[in-house]
């Protein structure tokens, strides 16, 4: 932020406050032009009051004047031709403007039009590196730029990716697409958990709809921390689309959607693009209403639990910046004062000493810990190493406790995919009661996981229950042959027809998932692909005697039932590859977001005050 873009706030202000229209008389004539002897005086007249020496803001003036003119002529311009007019700022990885470009499209026309007249500007060969930012929203390349809510002499934002950086679009279409495998595997890769390791259960399109979003978060994280604050941006943009698509009550209960608000702001602010006001102001607004529901008002119930000096407090501090920041652009200074005025006493609560820090990171723990636990112990050593240990140990507990719970989802997930969601955790509480797993879920399938029902349904119609089960059929030997011929071990296909009701598509689904390894899965595809080789088209029909593996002689059903199963185990081995390449994206410490160490908020912070100070 420099000193001239503070003298044009103030003095966009200023003529806003006197209803002063430089594109109007008597500063401005159609026939003639710029009045100079007006915009002269003008300036001798508001120099003074705003601190500006009277040939800069001469100058400023002329820029307004220029400016508003401009905006004159492009409207005309939509009127008589339909041609809109966008003014678009071109943003770099690290942050500043790379170019400021005058587009010409119209609002008829599809997104994908206007990325090819940037492009063409750009002189870039591929439109679809491209990518337009309007009102916080990626704009569509699909769908018109009209129904999008884009207006003639709006101002965009484009993020180009190209060869230079490692074809960024290209790269954030491969990590959503590995996404997409992941989040269809039903939690084997992924679950969610709180930050204190304990399970999060939902029904299944509402939890593959909150894993994406925060699965996609997690990647925006690490990108921010790495300081690529375009990708950053587009990444926290795909978030916000997938948040969305989650269900309101459920966003309500997550700090994740304000934490996402807060730091699409942020790259705002670090790529230094102010064309976004408006969508910041709605976003940081959304993220203080979020923090209110999970801290209390003004933090209170926080502090109250944790202390001043909590980790929690390094995003608030955050925010409150952010809000000055906002309020300066707006010109509203005293707001911004006083916001600027939190930050620092959130800095100052916050701030480690490096001596501290370093002592930590000698005895052993990761710099990200022995932050967060000095934050949270007053600058404490000792109690720092405890607080490091005993929240290890919490985590642990959290994950050894609820492991039934976790296994109970996963199998329900695998013996019957797509059947009414049951929620595990009220499944072993029944349990622990001395419930039969079958009473217990059908009880709460009826009433839809409420707990204190499906116990008194249980307590006084177990009869009707039972009677209402469906009879567990005998495991088909036929089908438990079949599964053994492609490479499955007896005791672990039995199971599967126990748990599926000889259903052979279950079966073969539940049992492709049950791998602990992906060495397992691989052998079976190397079984599978082995029986098919010596029983195609040009062998025998009988086994081969030249085989060390003993294979059966399959009817051509078979065979095709084969190829079928060959085809599922092959896609459940592209989960595995989908989920190494997405896990290469994710940082390993769970808390990171809260290990802000603070050094660019500091900048920022010395920045905006001395602007307030001139």
């Amino acid at each position: 932020m420099s000193q001239i873009n503070n003298t044009f706030i103030k003095l966009r202000a200023r003529l806003r406050e006197r209803d002063i229209k430089l594109w109007e008389e008597p500063y401005y004539f159609e026939e003639v032009g710029s009045i100079e002897a007006e915009m002269e005086r003008l300036a001798r007249d508001i120099s003074g009051d705003l601190g500006i020496s009277v040939s800069d803001c001469r100058i400023a003036l002329t820029e307004l004047q220029d400016g508003a003119l401009r905006k004159l002529a492009a409207r005309r311009e939509f009127n008589d031709t339909g041609l809109a007019t966008f003014n678009v700022r071109c943003v770099d990885r690290k942050g500043g403007t790379s170019q400021m470009l005058e587009i010409k499209c119209s609002l008829g026309g599809l997104g994908s039009d206007l990325q090819a007249e940037v492009a063409k500007k750009l002189d870039l060969g591929d439109a679809s590196h491209v990518r337009c930012i309007s009102g916080g929203r990626i704009i569509n390349g699909q769908k018109t730029l009209a129904s999008q809510g884009l207006k003639t002499n709006q101002q965009l934002m484009v993020v180009v990716g190209g060869a230079n950086d490692g074809q960024l679009h290209e790269r954030i279409q491969k990590i959503r697409a590995d996404l997409e495998i992941v989040a269809d595997a039903d939690n084997r890769f992924m679950e969610m958990e709180d930050q204190d390791g304990r399970p999060i259960f939902l029904p299944p399109e509402e939890n593959r709809s909150l894993l994406m979003a925060m699965s996609m978060y997690e990647v925006a994280k690490v990108a921010i921390r790495k300081e690529n604050f375009d990708e950053a941006l587009l990444l926290l943009l795909e978030c916000d689309e997938l948040f969305n698509l989650c269900n309101s009550k459920l966003l309500e209960t997550v700090d994740n959607y304000a934490l996402i608000n807060l730091d699409i702001v942020w790259c705002y602010l670090r790529l230094k693009n102010i064309t976004q006001l408006t969508d910041a102001q709605r976003r940081l607004d959304i993220c203080e209403r979020g923090f209110f529901r999970s801290y209390g008002e003004q933090f209170m119930r926080l502090y109250a639990m944790k202390g001043p000096s909590c980790p929690e407090r390094a995003l608030i501090m955050r925010l409150h910046l952010l809000q000055g920041v906002l309020f300066f652009h707006q010109n509203r200074r005293d707001e911004s004062y006083e916001k600027l005025e939190e930050a620092t006493r959130d800095f100052n609560e916050l701030k480690v000493n490096d001596t501290e820090l370093t002592t930590l990171v000698e005895m052993g723990y990761e710099e990200s810990d022995a932050r967060l636990a000095l934050r949270s112990c007053a600058g404490q050593v000792d109690r720092a190493v405890q607080f490091i240990q005993e929240r290890r140990e919490k985590v642990r507990e959290e994950r050894k406790n609820s492991a039934a719970e976790r296994q109970v989802n996963q199998e329900m997930m695998d013996a019957n995919p797509g059947e009414q969601w049951v929620n595990p955790r009220s499944v072993c509480r029944l349990m622990e009661m001395g419930y039969e797993r079958c009473l217990v879920v059908e009880a709460l399938k009826r009433t839809k996981n409420n707990l204190d029902r499906s116990l008194d349904l249980l307590q006084r119609h177990s009869d009707e229950l039972r009677a209402n089960l469906a009879p567990t059929p005998p495991v088909d030997e036929s089908l438990l042959t079949t599964l053994q011929q492609l490479g499955f071990s007896e005791t672990s296909a039995r199971d599967a027809l126990e748990t599926t009701g000889n259903s052979f598509r279950k079966s073969v689904k539940y049992l492709l998932k049950s791998f602990a390894t992906e060495a397992e899965l691989l052998a079976v595809i190397e079984t599978m692909t082995k029986i098919l080789e010596v029983q195609g088209p040009s062998s025998s029909t009988s086994a081969s005697t030249n085989s060390t593996t003993p294979l059966v002689s399959l009817s051509t059903s078979k065979m095709n039932m084969l190829k079928s199963v060959l085809s599922q185990a092959k896609t459940e081995m592209e989960s595995y590859n989908a989920f190494k390449r997405f896990n290469e994206n994710l940082a390993e410490n769970s808390l990171h977001y809260l290990d802000l160490p603070l050094e660019q908020e500091e900048q920022i912070l010395i920045e905006y005050k001395r602007l307030l100070e001139r």
